[in-house]
């Protein structure tokens, strides 16, 4: 029996996935370790890791059960849980299991203090505070903690890493502040150091250490303004994902007709528009306004009135040729979704991560 389905599906470019991610490891130097939280950023989780397992040295996710659901597809590569251990049980999978993990806070040492568990078993990054002031050690307090963490028996080594709040922004100097602020924290302590997000890989090599922490950019999303990218070619990004569906129904709007929900949109010339089988409960963002770009068949058309939970309209009446079964792009080659974000007032990251009920479909592999 055919499969009974919607035209909406998610392509993921895995072809594009592996190239970006050759791109943060060429211009990071180093190490690069594949940052796949949130089910990558809405991408697969285990379908994206084993397709980069072969060139990544490792990955991250936010926490433990992320890190296992890697484990238990067959991932071997290391792995850091970035929230680190909520309780002791979660410290024995990440030893059982080789897990790498962040430690952030005083209970998380006094955790690692307390375990009875093999020796040499826990490979911590310290977390510096370095001007976030969201996680981590305030630099002050980074020697103690490092101290006490290489004195426990569990301890195999000690990473140092902090999380930058800016680097999205090039020319805000609050970035270089955290890069100083960082060194002089763990000035003359031993051990590998990690600073870069995907906008420090891309626009701060000064912060670039032994191990970079891209993240967004591996799905063709840049953090950066679209003036930053323009100059620097050599960053070029691929889309990874391409949120696409169909046209199922087509109408003509008369002057002075309102469509949709609200009445947000009135033609005021005669408008052939057509229904499209993607909506918020979908993932597709329902406060982009008219105008949102999106692709028909390959060529370039709006958004018109307000987005439905399962359905929307976009504008035919320039593309004479569209019609039942067209071909429409949300976002992917075609269509930025950075201006398709920019649209619903929000990030990449967030359309990305929100993208639910559609198949995925894996190409490129």
């Amino acid at each position: 029996m055919k499969r009974m389905t919607r035209p909406s599906k998610a392509l993921i470019d895995l072809a594009a996935l592996r190239q970006n991610y050759l791109t943060a490891q060429t211009l990071h130097g180093g190490r690069a370790l594949a940052v796949i939280k949130a089910n990558a950023y809405g991408h697969g989780a285990v379908p994206c890791a084993h397709a980069l397992a072969d060139i990544a040295d490792g990955f991250a996710v936010a926490f433990m059960a992320e890190a296992l659901e890697l484990r238990q597809a067959g991932i071997t590569r290391p792995i850091l849980v970035l929230e680190g251990c909520f309780d002791a049980d979660e410290l024995l999978a990440a030893q059982t299991h080789q897990i790498w993990i962040a430690v952030h806070q005083t209970a998380q040492i006094e955790m690692i203090q307390a375990s009875t568990s093999a020796p040499k078993s826990v490979c911590a990054w310290l977390k510096v505070d370095s001007g976030m002031h969201r996680a981590g050690f305030a630099p002050e307090a980074v020697k103690e903690a490092y101290q006490r963490l290489i004195a426990c028996p569990a301890v195999a080594s000690v990473t140092f890493m902090s999380h930058f709040a800016r680097a999205d922004e090039p020319d805000e100097y609050a970035t270089a502040a955290q890069i100083q602020a960082f060194e002089m924290a763990i000035q003359d302590l031993p051990g590998e150091r990690s600073l870069c997000n995907s906008a420090g890989v891309l626009a701060w090599p000064d912060a670039r250490r032994d191990w970079a922490r891209p993240g967004v950019l591996l799905y063709g999303a840049s953090p950066l303004p679209a003036a930053f990218s323009a100059q620097h070619p050599e960053q070029k990004l691929l889309p990874v994902m391409t949120l696409q569906s169909e046209i199922f129904a087509v109408k003509t709007l008369q002057p002075g007709d309102a469509l949709g929900y609200g009445g947000t949109f009135v033609a005021d010339r005669p408008t052939r528009v057509g229904l499209v089988a993607m909506g918020y409960a979908d993932g597709y963002p329902r406060g982009v306004p008219t105008g949102t770009p999106v692709s028909i068949d390959g060529k370039p058309s709006r958004i018109v009135g307000r987005v439905s939970m399962d359905m929307l309209n976009v504008d035919l009446t320039e593309l004479t040729e569209a019609g039942l079964g067209s071909r429409v792009e949300l976002w992917g080659r075609d269509v930025d979704i950075n201006e398709v974000a920019q649209h619903a007032n929000t990030i990449a990251y967030e359309l990305l991560c929100n993208v639910k009920r559609v198949p995925r479909e894996y190409i490129g592999q």
